[in-house]
């Protein structure tokens, strides 16, 4: 079922299908026809059992009726239109993608069929993106500017200065903001009846509280401050509108509290003892410089990001791609992929998460990223492909090698992955820098670009428990961390935390929400 069947070539008829699709018009030969035919025949009567007869010796006309003539002429016409198509796509020399598609009636061609007979058949195949990119000089884009907040090292500083502060039982004085307290509160709404009830969530014995202004809705921490120890009061105030629970949004509330500790807390000197306990660093002055230097390059980095992206979004808009399925499929298949091994590696059971139902609509939401990520794919393709755009192999050897050697279990990577990775990565470089010196980018101030939220308010902390921000708990580490080459070699995707709601949600400010 290969050229070597027909010596004549096929009558092939091409036409161009939207969506980077060829149609084909396949006339198979009587030849063609009846060998496979009798090839298919004798396999399947070599094959197939047929109760008093041995394998091979079972005449043909009770191995049709054995079998059916139609399911019989289904598993001919399978085998010859596989054939066909194979046939037809090497002589037209289509550079398919993926498996035809039949046109024609399966049904059809069952009843049609007969041996030794001319058959045609209609097939369609994917074929490469049919892509025109019709500028990608001379653009002009804006990109925000980011510019390093060089205030957040004094902010970091403070917070693990905070994190690590001693707490002082204090006696003589009321507790002040600034102060951790442990309380007992029993909170009660009050009814349409104007009745006082308690709700669930609303009560605590031995809750540590730091005053500070908007850790709590709107009072509670304000009614808190100036009381002091074993005084007990009734605080009457008022869950926001916009609180996250329909039932309590808006409600008047009355919080039964006693102070039952006041602590003051007694924080560490910034100093070189200071450095070393939070970090590698021997000196304090280390310490800064170092956060100084990562909060430079973040900044940076993230204006390249802004720039990127803006070049990218610019170059779409002038391209004109017509994406076959096939390529979109493995796009959404690659994306779903990333997406359950970034669940395992939270520790997720996927098998018990993931039905048939929520798959499906996964690869729905899907499908919008992926064919934007293609489009920008081949849009940097379009440029690279233009102005001869291409990574050196010493270049790329250079990277493999550096690369592999900082990798401690080498067994884990994929080296051809690994190459393609980084292939990938130096070109998409490339030809990005190759961009940004033949368009205008200019830069302006960061949220110029980002529509304005009007009711959009500070993002508010949870509880004292937890209490710690990104720069804190990275600060150890000191440089950000992102992705590595190996590790997408892996797995390429990126990792995501899954953020948990305290124990006092219900107290919490929601305004982030």
């Amino acid at each position: 079922m290969n050229s070597s069947v027909v010596k004549d070539p096929m009558k092939v008829t091409q036409e161009v299908l939207p969506d980077s699709q060829v149609g084909l018009e396949i006339e198979i030969s009587p030849e063609m026809s009846q060998k496979t035919h009798d090839q298919v025949l004798s396999k399947l009567m070599r094959t197939v059992n047929v109760p008093g007869f041995r394998k091979g010796k079972v005449p043909r006309p009770v191995f049709l009726q054995r079998i059916g003539v139609a399911q019989f002429k289904a598993a001919v016409l399978e085998e010859l239109v596989q054939s066909a198509v194979d046939q037809a796509i090497k002589q037209e020399k289509i550079e398919a993608i993926g498996n035809y598609q039949l046109k024609s009636s399966f049904d059809d061609l069952v009843n049609q069929y007969e041996p030794g007979q001319i058959l045609t058949i209609a097939a369609a195949v994917d074929v490469p993106p049919r892509v025109t990119l019709k500028q990608y000089k001379g653009l002009s884009v804006q990109a925000e500017e980011i510019l390093p907040d060089l205030e957040r090292v004094d902010k970091t500083l403070k917070q693990h200065q905070n994190n690590m502060a001693t707490l002082v039982p204090i006696e003589d004085r009321a507790a002040q903001m600034g102060d951790v307290v442990v309380v007992d509160f029993i909170g009660k709404i009050k009814t349409d009846a104007g009745e006082l009830e308690e709700f669930t969530g609303g009560s605590a014995t031995d809750f540590q509280v730091e005053l500070e202004a908007g850790r709590f809705i709107p009072g509670f921490v304000e009614g808190i401050e100036g009381m002091g120890l074993e005084e007990s009061k009734d605080l009457e105030i008022a869950f926001p509108d916009d609180y996250s629970q329909a039932d309590l949004a808006g409600k008047p509330v009355v919080f039964s509290i006693t102070v039952k500790e006041i602590k003051e807390k007694e924080l560490p000197d910034l100093d070189d003892d200071f450095a070393q306990e939070i970090s590698e660093f021997e000196t304090i002055e280390e310490l800064k410089a170092s956060l100084e230097k990562r909060y430079i390059d973040e900044a940076e980095q993230s204006t390249k990001a802004n720039k990127d992206a803006a070049l990218l979004e610019a170059l779409v808009e002038h391209l004109e791609a017509e994406i076959p399925n096939t390529l979109v499929q493995r796009e959404v298949d690659f994306l779903l992929t990333q997406t359950i091994m970034q669940l395992s590696r939270q520790g997720i059971d996927v098998n018990k998460l993931l039905t048939r139902d929520l798959i499906d609509n996964m690869r729905q939401q899907a499908r919008p990223d992926a064919i934007a990520r293609l489009r920008r794919t081949l849009a940097l393709g379009e440029v690279a492909k233009q102005e001869n755009i291409a990574v050196e192999e010493g270049v790329l050897e250079a990277k493999v090698q550096s690369t592999m050697a900082d990798i401690e279990d080498p067994s884990q990577i994929d080296p051809d992955r690994l190459v393609q990775v980084l292939q990938e990565e130096l070109l998409q470089e490339k030809i990005l820098a190759w961009l940004e010196n033949a368009n205008t980018i200019e830069l302006v101030p960061k949220g110029s670009l980002q529509p304005k939220d009007e009711n959009a308010s500070p993002v508010e902390v949870d509880a004292v428990a937890a209490d710690t921000t990104s720069d804190a708990d990275n600060l150890v580490e000191v440089e950000a961390v992102t992705d590595t080459p190996e590790e997408t070699a892996v797995s390429q995707g990126d990792e995501s935390s899954v953020a948990t709601p305290s124990e006092d949600s219900r107290l919490a400010s929601t305004e982030e929400e």
